[in-house]
């Protein structure tokens, strides 16, 4: 292992569109969804440990996770738990992350990842992050991990490229937003298009120098605080001023404006997992087109439901088809696969209705 080889796992979000099983006091990232025996935060932390020492691996999450980060990857020290004390998205925090990594080692590569993706084949993820990093390290420049698309989908990013013969690791042109399906199609024609995985490497100095050029503002309110990070003086630090940062993304603040950018076609299967359909997509499925985690089902002339049930429970179904069907403590979600994107919309309605009893 490299020692300056360093890796950020992003476990701050809340993702709304699998509740009710996740929800805001217990997302995602901190659940066994593929129902493997570990989460998808410790899953994450176990496939970098494979190459990135695990004192150098730093956890950026939302301040009221840090007792569950604790709890699920036990012995990390205090400063590798990065608590965001407001929400304010991806930029604020990857540019702390970098600061606090740039104390401890100022020629330090840096793998910002995050952690709630499924990937198989460990070993090719990380061939592919240390060709990476190697070529940040050489070039000066930023580089991504690009996954090869399969379908013209809606709901990712997009990383157009310039094709290059004599290398994997390809100039991007430009970071396009979610498309329209008409678009994605257009995309999928032109044949220089990869679905942004959010996955980045960069060396520190590149990083942090990117910020000082195109976020002024925020680079001089988190430099302020140099002498503060990776002591005990840091929480207090972040308590008084995290909030008055920017709320914006990476893609925004520097992807967008970085001049050296290079993407690599991911040689490794990923799924963002960002909805139940993309997990009914990975799991085993019954003869009959059924996935089912945690209860044991019989189904009757029923295909193509996605059930996430209490373990031990049995469920019987007739002509029930192409459902999403849930349960989570005290509620039941069942609705049709086709309008899963619905989910987060639902939320805010229970939300309205039966206020914060559901710790939505």
């Amino acid at each position: 292992m490299n020692s300056k080889h360093f890796a950020v796992i992003m476990a701050g979000g809340i993702g709304s569109r699998f509740w009710p099983v996740s929800t805001r006091t217990f997302p995602k990232q901190f659940h066994d969804l593929m129902n493997t025996g570990s989460s998808l935060l410790q899953q994450t932390f176990a496939r970098l440990q494979k190459f990135i020492p695990t004192e150098n691996i730093f956890v950026l999450t939302n301040a009221d996770y840090v007792a569950l980060v604790h709890e699920q990857i036990p012995g990390l020290n205090d400063y590798q738990i990065v608590p965001e004390p407001a929400m304010r998205n991806t930029a604020p925090c990857i540019l702390l992350a970098a600061l606090k990594i740039q104390k401890i080692e100022p020629d330090a590569v840096m793998l910002v990842a995050p952690s709630d993706h499924l990937i198989e084949d460990d070993d090719s993820f990380k061939n592919d992050i240390l060709q990476c990093m190697e070529h940040s390290w050489k070039n000066d420049s930023i580089c991504t991990l690009g996954i090869t698309p399969d379908a013209p989908k809606t709901g990712f990013g997009y990383i157009e490229y310039q094709v290059a013969d004599s290398s994997k690791l390809n100039s991007v042109i430009k970071f396009r937003e979610k498309p329209d399906k008409e678009t994605a199609k257009q995309f999928l024609a032109q044949g220089n298009f990869l679905w942004n995985a959010g996955i980045f490497v960069w060396s520190i100095k590149t990083i942090v120098e990117a910020f000082k050029e195109n976020q002024a503002e925020m680079f001089d309110l988190f430099t302020s605080g140099l002498a503060d990070y990776n002591t005990e003086s840091e929480t207090a630090f972040l308590e008084a001023n995290y909030g008055h940062a920017e709320n914006i993304s990476v893609d925004y603040a520097i992807l967008e404006k970085a001049r050296s950018i290079y993407v690599l076609p991911a040689s490794f299967g990923w799924s963002d997992l960002g909805t139940w359909g993309s997990l009914y997509e990975e799991k085993e499925k019954d003869a009959d087109g059924n996935v089912a985690i945690g209860a044991t089902i019989t189904a009757q002339n029923s295909s193509g439901n996605m059930i996430f049930l209490p373990e031990g429970k049995l469920f019987v179904l007739e002509g029930v088809s192409d459902f999403i069907i849930v349960e989570k403590d005290n509620v039941l979600l069942m609705i049709p696969r086709e309008k899963e994107q619905d989910i987060k919309e639902l939320v805010a309605r229970v939300k309205k209705e039966h206020g914060d009893t559901l710790n939505l």
